[in-house]
Order: structure tokens, then sequence, then C-alpha cells
């Protein structure tokens, strides 16, 4: 219930709407609703709900029972718990497939598995969160790391949101920091501001980021950004690989050229598809 209660705290700090007198409060709730799930917190009863998304149990109850309707809720079967609908999944593959880097993105990345690395991934800023477009991935079965299309994790954290925070303005990379708490998930995380902007500066002159288990222990991972015509960071694409696999200087040796002919390829044929942040 600690992880409940730390998000429902989370939820009364978020800032009020722009302009109140064009916010439908009764959406923002449905919403609140929708967003209480996780990949943590994938199947959550009423009380959870009503304690994350910061509303009564009234309010609470009546949003689920029409979510349900509409498919973007179900009920967990003998249980009193709900979890995401199939209408949830179809608005996020549409979302992901029409108009994106994803379908010319995918078939480049298989380039990458395995014989460059045990997974590679393209993925966009949303917030202070990485999105996952597209990832392929073989053989990191035993560190059980999911990262499907449309899966978040903290940008803070990742190499592959490092290379593109690094092409942001500082004042915008340090509201993205800022928009979420920062934990250490291993022993090797930044979680300091100062230390992560300087971080994020040495990236920007490098051109690429790296990782050495600051987001899961056992994983080595290489980042480049994807820019558009005018220059303007859209994406990212990285290359893991499982530290028994190779040292940290033997994969950025063999894998950063590649990852970076791959990065140029896409970039070309997001300038020419017509992509833009």
């Amino acid at each position: 219930m600690a992880k409940v209660e730390k998000k429902a705290t989370k939820r009364k700090s978020e800032s009020p709407p722009k302009n109140p007198k064009n916010y439908v409060a009764s959406v923002g709730k449905a919403f609140a609703v929708l967003q209480s799930f996780s990949s943590e917190a994938f199947e959550l009863t009423l009380s959870e709900i009503a304690a994350i998304a910061d509303l009564d149990r009234g309010t609470a109850f009546r949003l689920i029972q029409t979510l349900v309707e509409l498919g973007y809720l179900q009920a967990v079967p003998q249980s009193r718990r709900f979890r995401l609908g199939v209408a949830c999944l179809d608005l996020g593959y549409t979302v992901l497939s029409h108009g994106s880097l994803r379908p010319m993105v995918e078939p480049l990345l298989r380039d990458l598995v395995p014989d460059v690395g045990d997974a590679a991934s393209l993925g966009i800023l949303d917030g202070g969160d990485v999105v996952y477009l597209a990832r392929i991935g073989a053989g990191l079965d035993r560190h059980k790391m999911d990262r499907r299309p449309g899966t978040r994790i903290p940008a803070y954290s990742a190499a592959l949101g490092h290379v593109m925070l690094a092409h942001l303005a500082q004042d915008e990379q340090i509201a993205r920091l800022e928009s979420r708490p920062r934990v250490k998930l291993s022993e090797r995380t930044l979680t300091d501001l100062d230390a992560l902007l300087a971080r994020l500066d040495q990236v920007k002159k490098k051109g690429h980021a790296v990782s050495d288990g600051e987001n899961a222990y056992g994983l080595r991972t290489l980042a480049t950004p994807i820019f558009d015509a005018q220059g303007h960071v859209i994406g990212g694409l990285s290359v893991t690989v499982d530290a028994m696999r190779m040292d940290m200087a033997a994969f950025r040796d063999q894998a950063l050229p590649r990852l970076m002919q791959v990065t140029a390829q896409v970039q070309d044929l997001a300038i020419k598809s017509g992509l833009t942040s």
C-alpha cells in the first residue's frame, strides 16, 4: 500500500489546468483513473484506484464502471481488482504506429540483434520519461526487463533518456528532470541534479550516451540521438548487451560504429518523411 500512497501524493501535487474554463473535470478524473495503472501496479482495487487518482470512492466507483462498459477497464475474474482493457491497447497502438518512426525503424533494429547487442530500442521523450516505440530483443530473459512498445522508464536513469535530454535547452532539461522523483535504481544511478546536468553536457559533446549498470544491474547500453531537418531531437536509438557478454570498452568499440550507422539511416528516413519533434 506504500506505493499507492506515494503515487496519490504525487497526483495531488500536479499543476492545475492551464485554462480552467476549457477544462472538463469529469474527463480529467476518468484519465486519472486510467493513469493509476502502471507496469508495477497493473491490477488495482477500487480503494487503490481512488487513492492514487485522489478521488472519493463513490466517484471512483462510477468512473470505473463507465470505463468497464466502454472497454477501457476490465474486472479481474474472481477478485475485486481491475486492469486496463483492450480498448487502451487499441489507442496506444494507433498512436505508436501512425505517423511515427516505428515502422521504418524496426527492420533496422533487427540488423543489430544479436550481432551487435542483445537488444535494440527506439524511444521518444514524454515529459520526464522515455517511452519505447519499438524493441527487438534476444538473450536478456534472465534480467526480466519489460520494454514493450508503450513502456515508460524515467529519463534521468537511462542512456536513451540522457541522449535526448542532452539536446534540449538547460531550463527544459531541469524541468523534465524535476518532473518526477529521482531514485537510485542501482548504486551507479545518478540522481543529483547538478551531476545529471554535467553528464548531459558531456553526452551532447560526445554525441552518444553510455550506461553501465545505471538503469539495471548487469546491462550495458549505448544510445544515440535522432534529429529532424531543423536539428531538433525527435527520438533516440539504443543497443544493450548483457554485461557477461563483453566489457564496456569492447562493447563501445564494436557497437557504437554500427549504432551510429543505423541512426544515420533512421535520421535520413525521418527527414525524407517529414517527421518533426
